[in-house]
């Protein structure tokens, strides 16, 4: 496995280009089952959640003719057969063509999915919508199986009991292919639905109010060929932001959307970091010194949880004390014994931290335990005194698209090492 040497102490300067948004994408790349009509994704990710989802629709049958940022994806002789658990065990979001698989063929029979161990995220909301459509749902020696009736699903109320994005993902998928109106309450309210929306309108659905919490989906209607542009990835966006600032640095990151990060932005303004709208994207920079800042992770548009770990290596510079509260998933502070390692002052009482800045942090060896937590020792490194090696790296390349080369050209000394 690879890991990451970083050397701390540089001010990080000049432009990132931002990548198409993991989280849209393999949605998206799911919903090429629905229809026998060729689609195109443009700013596709390179990454290897993005290569695992595409491995998968291949399994199903679907052609795969990929190229730099795009790929176009012709379901025309895909089937419904099975997806074995290998396909599925490197992330939760392979769950996601259970949708697709159901409402095109009628039926699905899909492994459990695997993924990161940041909490149990548990797949039962996707299966309840989609019995509220009227199919028959069963779990059978870690298979979800799923037969819709013979007459094919139906429009329903969907209510969802937490605004889980996979799910609402999941009953809009099925809902595209349901007889009769879908109303989905309680639905996600993240960019990434209204963009996996805004892909089903491209293929010819009729969808309202995705990016709200009610949306609405006339089923039934048939879809076509369709290209889409992924939106930029927010995520990756609020990471950067954080790199410019617990390095005292200036970021142009280009592509990126202030709106899609209203919450991080407020946080990061609240610590003393600068945020405008250039002409490509947006800006970020810090001078001064860090405050300390408190955040409580919530659902979209709250401060998204994905940035947590990152933000948490941040406030562990801040001159104070930070409370960090984790309200999403119940494992995602497993970073934590690996900041104390580069010496952050952090305690930790049931889901909330709190982060004790201004001692300095120094270099040491540490492990990734998941995907944000990967960048988030990445990012610790790059404020710390001497060397940092982050190891198990795969979780990073999961998520982030070259970032070690990304830093490195805004000025950051990594090297990437075989493990």
């Amino acid at each position: 496995m690879d890991q990451l040497v970083v050397r701390g102490g540089q001010r990080l300067e000049g432009a990132v280009a931002i990548a198409g948004a993991k989280n849209a994408a393999l949605p998206e790349i799911a919903a090429c089952l629905l229809s026998a009509a060729p689609l195109t994704l443009l700013n596709l990710p390179a990454l290897s959640d993005v290569d695992t989802m595409l491995a998968l629709v291949a399994q199903h049958g679907v052609r795969v003719e990929r190229g730099p940022a795009r790929v176009t994806l012709d379901a025309g002789e895909a089937n419904g057969t099975g997806a074995p658990y290998d396909a599925v065990r490197r992330m939760r979001a392979t769950v996601l063509v259970l949708g697709p698989l159901l409402a095109r063929f009628g039926r699905a029979r899909v492994s459990l999915p695997g993924g990161c161990a940041i909490g149990a995220r548990p797949v039962d909301l996707h299966l309840k919508a989609l019995s509220a459509l009227g199919a028959e749902v069963s779990l059978e020696g870690g298979l979800v199986l799923a037969e819709a009736p013979a007459a094919g699903l139906r429009g329903a109320r969907v209510v969802l009991a937490l605004p889980s994005v996979g799910a609402t993902e999941t009953a809009m998928l099925a809902a595209t292919a349901a007889r009769g109106e879908t109303e989905i309450v309680n639905a996600a309210r993240e960019p990434e639905v209204a963009d996996l929306a805004a892909c089903l309108r491209a293929m010819g659905a009729r969808i309202e109010g995705a990016g709200t919490p009610r949306i609405l989906v006339e089923g039934g209607r048939p879809l076509g060929a369709a290209r889409h542009e992924i939106l930029p990835d927010r995520v990756e966006a609020g990471t950067y932001a954080v790199a410019a600032a617990i390095t005292g640095g200036r970021l142009e990151l280009t592509g990126a959307r202030l709106e899609h990060l209203a919450s991080v932005g407020a946080a990061l303004e609240a610590a003393g970091v600068q945020l405008w709208p250039g002409d490509r994207g947006l800006v970020v920079e810090r001078a001064g010194p860090l405050r300390p800042v408190d955040i409580t992770t919530e659902p979209y548009p709250g401060f998204p949880t994905d940035l947590q770990a990152q933000f948490m290596a941040l406030m562990a510079t801040a001159e104070g004390t930070s409370l960090i509260r984790e309200t999403v998933f119940e494992n995602r502070f497993m970073h934590v014994p690996e900041l104390a390692r580069l010496g952050a002052n952090i305690t930790l009482r049931g889901t909330a931290a709190a982060v004790r800045g201004g001692a300095g942090l120094r270099g040491a060896p540490v492990m990734a335990t998941d995907l944000r937590a990967s960048v988030c020792l990445v990012l610790a490194g790059l404020a710390a005194e001497g060397e940092t090696t982050v190891n198990r790296v795969y979780h990073l390349d999961r998520g982030y698209e070259a970032l070690d080369r990304k830093l490195v050209r805004c000025g950051a000394r990594i090297e990437r090492r075989p493990g």
